[in-house]
């Protein structure tokens, strides 16, 4: 029987696959700034998409990216902010949710662009 961690890096494997796939080049995989992390950093056409993937058993009771709520997406954003000042990063950053729901007939994969945006206070 598969862990946790191993489904997810499993999912990860697979997202990392789509979005190559898709013409996007990796930059960084589980990114750690103190105890946050970001799951995938892509680029494609001069865009960072930072990438939060999130998958679920085939008897879910909600979408995987719904898992994804503001607390999360604030852990994200903060994350992305050391990565933006740690790499001088000045192109345009945007927020994607990779959501895989795995069941028998193989992973359905959807990917959601500008999934979430940062609030300004």
């Amino acid at each position: 029987m598969s862990t946790t961690y191993e489904k997810g890096t499993d999912a990860e494997d697979m997202a990392v696959q789509y979005l190559v796939n898709k013409g996007y080049e990796i930059l960084e995989r589980n990114w750690h700034h103190s105890h946050l992390e970001l799951d995938i950093i892509a680029k494609k056409d001069k865009i960072i998409s930072i990438v939060e993937v999130k998958s679920l058993a085939y008897n879910y009771i909600q979408e995987p990216y719904q898992s994804v709520n503001r607390n999360k997406q604030r852990m994200i954003i903060t994350a992305t902010n050391a990565y933006i000042r740690k790499h001088n990063i000045n192109e345009e950053v945007r927020f994607d949710i990779i959501s895989i729901i795995l069941n028998k007939k193989g992973p359905q994969i959807e990917h959601i662009e500008n999934a979430f945006y940062p609030r300004v206070r």
